[in-house]
């Protein structure tokens, strides 16, 4: 565990404030839920909760599913990392935190498809060098959870109608799954 010099003291009503600085550099948003841990030593730890984590196997099982029907890469992300993969790629890829754009396009809450312009391709995380050909973000109980998609070497690629199709399929399913 590393030592932040950070410390907070709990408030009347038992409340903890976690510093802007940490918040920031873990990634943590307003709303995000955290699991709590306790140690036989006294030590209180917060982890970020993942609900698409907790369903790593179904989700690992899905992507390889998508790999073998449209050969290309597949995978799941949280809102934070990608936490399945299947196909070229898979350990560069695998455990690695998502980009910037990919977190913006699972906010827009809409199915994402490459416009066929190299210069607008966008990197499933940072020095990939694969591109999303198309995306869809998972949405369980109203919140987005996170992303499954696919990705292609060719930044000038179009998805066709069963990849998207197939995607929203994967999408809706692990939802259900975590809903469930």
């Amino acid at each position: 565990m590393k030592a932040t010099g950070i410390v907070r003291r709990i408030d009347e009503l038992g409340r903890v404030v976690i510093p802007k600085e940490i918040r920031r550099t873990q990634r943590i948003r307003r709303g995000d839920p955290l699991e709590i841990f306790t140690t036989g030593d006294g030590e209180v730890i917060f982890k970020k909760y993942s609900p698409v984590g907790e369903m790593n196997g179904v989700a690992a099982q899905y992507v390889e599913v998508l790999n073998r029907s449209f050969a290309l890469t597949a995978f799941v992300a949280d809102r934070d990392r990608i936490l399945a993969v299947s196909g070229t790629g898979r350990r560069e890829l695998a455990d690695r935190s998502i980009s910037l754009p990919l977190e913006k396009l699972m906010d827009a809450r809409k199915p994402y498809q490459n416009e066929g312009r190299a210069d607008h391709a966008v990197l499933p995380c940072e020095g990939s060098p694969r591109v999303l050909l198309c995306a869809v973000p998972i949405i369980a109980a109203g919140d987005v959870t996170g992303a499954v998609g696919l990705l292609t070497e060719d930044r000038t690629a179009v998805p066709d109608d069963a990849q998207r199709k197939a995607l929203s399929v994967a999408a809706a399913f692990l939802a259900k799954q975590m809903e469930e």
